[in-house]
């Protein structure tokens, strides 16, 4: 389950994220075996240097790679916006720029899961960071020298989308090869993304103004040659899916599907979660941008989004203390809490009560996608996790942007307020759903 980016006021700016995401979704503290070693899924046992202590060598070389590259990442909004409008560019300019990195992710990142599945998602990543690499490298060089044509532009963009999207899907199955305790793993990432997200438009921001967007980009391709010279320096023991009888592509990606319809608790919450990403997080984040901007500034938006990061923080560092019996229960309460942030941006309420509201959401989400992430990691087959990983980013993106896309002329026909009280209403409906759903709400932690 992907949290979107939400890091600059520029269009439909996406995760991680990533999931990005996620991609979000995308999309990290303490030291030490944790329950879940010897769990019944089987993952980590055996696999790498000492998999049941958290920062073994595997861990530490992962968090590295996944942290310089997502505070790369939060370097390119920032430096789309500077280049483009700095040549003199139109504003719809950076939004194709966006949706042209947008769109690949979304349309590969299904054969990026089969593709994960086929060749070991280590391999895929290191080749998703050298055609990342690759496309930051000649912006860095054309920005540099000149105003390119936008055509090289969105070309380059849509290379890195393609990057992310061989990239994201290993992710999933990666963190459980590299730690036993999944859930603590997941909750120090989280934290890490957290900090990147705040930390790479910020560094973005000042070194455009020290020098240009070119530099930005030539910031970012470092970013993907530490994470990719990190991700080839892992040494993971060979899994019995890594050596699996395969089928044919298609063949795969049917199987993948059909892996993805047998968990009713895994296709319930994305299905749910599709609703979500269209009717709540789509519309939250660019009406937060506009009412927030239009009433206090956009210093105070650059606030606020830093606020939310600070929640996000929280929320990762309460999932490595916490590990409820039924954590998809655990999380969907903790979402309960978004209609905080919701209600107080409808009311226009005071600059202290926004940022509640903000730190509130974030350490909500946080709480919740550690839940989800360590769930569908301990409860997927290996052989199969990163397909169904990438049918869980796919909609996420999608969706979200859809959401995105039609937030602004809805509350232009019915009222921002008005959108974002019907959000708060479908915020707890989602909740109510969630927990009255038998397998998603009896569903129990494994380790």
């Amino acid at each position: 389950m992907e949290k979107p980016t939400e890091t600059a006021p520029v269009p439909d700016a996406p995760d991680g994220i990533v999931p990005p995401p996620t991609p979000f979704a995308l999309r990290g503290v303490t030291v030490g075996a944790g329950p879940g070693a010897g769990s019944g899924s089987g993952f980590g046992a055996g696999l790498g240097s000492g998999p049941g202590e958290l920062w073994n060598r595997n861990f530490r070389y992962f968090f590295v790679a996944r942290t310089v590259a997502l505070f790369g990442d939060g370097m390119i909004p920032v430096a789309l916006t500077a280049g483009l409008l700095g040549a003199g560019r139109p504003t719809s300019s950076v939004g194709f720029a966006l949706a042209s990195w947008m769109g690949p992710l979304a349309f590969f990142v299904l054969f990026g899961g089969v593709l994960a599945d086929r060749f070991t998602p280590r391999r895929m990543m290191i080749i998703a960071d050298a055609l990342r690499l690759t496309g930051a490298s000649v912006l860095a060089v054309a920005f540099a020298t000149g105003n390119p044509p936008l055509w090289s532009v969105y070309v380059l963009s849509s290379v890195a989308g393609v990057g992310a999207a061989l990239f994201q899907p290993g992710v999933a199955s990666t963190v459980p090869r590299v730690s036993s305790d999944i859930q603590r793993a997941n909750a120090v990432l989280r934290v890490s993304e957290a900090l990147m997200t705040m930390a790479g438009p910020a560094f973005a921001g000042v070194l455009v103004g020290l020098a240009s967007a070119g530099a930005v980009y030539l910031a970012n391709a470092a970013t993907f040659a530490v994470s990719g010279i990190c991700l080839f320096l892992m040494r993971l023991a060979p899994a019995p899916a890594d050596d699996a009888v395969r089928g044919t592509f298609v063949a795969e990606l049917a199987d993948g599907w059909r892996e993805f319809r047998a968990r009713s608790w895994l296709w319930g919450v994305i299905a749910i979660w599709t609703v979500y990403g269209f009717m709540v997080l789509g519309p939250m984040l660019p009406l937060t941008a506009v009412l927030v901007t239009e009433e206090h500034g956009s210093g105070t938006y650059g606030v606020m989004m830093a606020v939310n990061g600070a929640g996000s923080v929280a929320g990762g560092l309460l999932a490595l203390r916490l590990r409820p019996r039924r954590p998809l229960a655990a999380g969907a309460l903790a979402l309960s809490a978004v209609v905080v942030n919701l209600v107080v941006l409808a009311l226009g309420t005071p600059v202290f009560a926004l940022g509640a509201g903000q730190f509130v959401a974030g350490a909500a989400f946080a709480f919740w996608l550690v839940m989800w992430s360590t769930t569908v990691q301990t409860h997927v087959p290996p052989e199969a996790l990163n397909r169904l990983h990438a049918y869980d980013v796919a909609g996420s993106l999608l969706m979200v942007a859809a959401g995105r896309a039609l937030a602004g002329p809805v509350a232009e026909a019915v009222g921002a307020p008005e959108v974002l009280l019907a959000g708060a209403v479908i915020n707890m409906l989602v909740v109510g759903v969630l927990l009255m759903a038998r397998p998603i709400r009896r569903l129990e932690r494994i380790g």
